[in-house]
């Protein structure tokens, strides 16, 4: 496939950034799904030990991806203990 990619571009060099945006792009897609696998607070990898992770989040920690304005660090606990 590499190889018939690499063909189309030499005959064709207009399709060069067209491969380039597709490829950057599956990349980001790859790497974004990677990121919330391993780190959300929603996913549990070890149900044993860790069953439910989102329980043990502190009030200045932060969870979200992004955030407008909120500085985590100035958080005070509100919710009860479970």
């Amino acid at each position: 496939m590499l190889r018939q990619i690499l063909s189309q571009a030499k005959k064709h060099p207009s399709l060069i950034p067209l491969f380039v945006f597709i490829g950057a792009g599956g990349t980001g897609a790859a790497l974004y799904v990677m990121r919330l696998a391993l780190f959300n607070p929603d996913v549990s990898w070890d149900g044993k030990s860790n069953p439910e992770p989102w329980n043990k989040l502190g009030p200045n920690e932060k969870h979200k991806f992004y955030s407008v304005k909120v500085d985590y660090s100035k958080l005070k606990k509100e919710d009860p203990d479970f």
